[in-house]
């Protein structure tokens, strides 16, 4: 066989594996439309308020790091499942005494842990290096933190729930799914920058409430019990659909022994 034939032969190895599993075809065309979308948007925005960053000093530092909040709760469920999968232990769990809702539970427990030594040392580092010290929101932050954690558990349990339906070829749904929140979620700039037919579908996500009301605080007006308000209301709704989805899941593919084979 020459080299080129043994070069082909490689390539459409991977190519039959793309034409299996659409979450890699999608994944290609992804990444670079919704950091066009995000930065597009950011950018549109501090070309009309430029002196907006100078008087609130920190407020890009504050969102990066309660962005990773949710991003990082997110990963930390999805990961402790897929943890399972690529160690081939369902299988064994499901045969144990663990109960289904135990399983889930003890996945959001690890996405506290992961989210709390991931994100709490950035927080510490932004005093020395920058001067700001998000801490300084007091008790809103905790409020704001909370709402983002589980946001990014209803995430992480619709995530895990695909990737138990549809094999470990949908793996990338776990950066996928919570990036594409990113640029409605309003992380870097007030919602009212975004076209107005987006503004309604920004307004149904949790994430868009806790940034509006991170600026508020942030800029002296004291924390908006309305906007609180939607991002608990939303989130106990999310959360709930999530859960039980991902508990489905589950049940149909323990009865049909889906849980044995987890391989694309």
């Amino acid at each position: 066989m020459s080299a080129a034939r043994r070069i082909g032969a490689v390539m459409l190895r991977h190519l039959y594996v793309m034409r299996g599993s659409w979450p890699r075809v999608l994944e290609m065309a992804y990444w670079p439309a919704i950091n066009m979308t995000l930065w597009g948007f950011t950018s549109q925005f501090f070309s009309t308020h430029s002196s907006w960053v100078a008087q609130t000093g920190g407020i890009l530092i504050g969102a990066v790091i309660l962005w990773d909040v949710m991003f990082r709760g997110n990963l930390g469920v999805a990961l402790s499942f897929m943890e399972e999968m690529w160690s081939r232990n369902l299988g064994h769990l499901s045969v144990s005494p663990l109960r289904p809702h135990e399983l889930m539970a003890g996945m959001l427990g690890m996405s506290l842990v992961r989210t709390t030594i991931g994100v709490l040392p950035a927080g510490l580092l932004a005093i020395p290096l920058y001067h700001y010290s998000i801490f300084d929101m007091g008790l809103p932050l905790l409020v704001f933190w909370l709402n983002l954690m589980v946001s990014g558990w209803a995430i992480g349990l619709g995530v895990s729930a695909l990737v138990l339906r549809f094999g470990l070829g949908a793996e990338s749904m776990a950066w996928v799914m919570i990036f594409a929140l990113a640029p409605l979620s309003g992380i870097y700039y007030p919602i009212s920058t975004l076209p107005a037919w987006l503004q309604p579908l920004a307004w149904a996500l949790p994430p868009a409430h806790v940034f509006e009301g991170m600026r508020q605080v942030m800029q002296g007006n004291g924390l908006d019990w309305g906007l609180l308000g939607g991002a608990v209301g939303l989130n106990v709704f999310y959360v709930g659909a999530a859960g039980s989805v991902f508990l489905y899941v589950h049940h149909v593919a323990r009865r049909r022994g889906l849980l044995l084979n987890v391989g694309e």
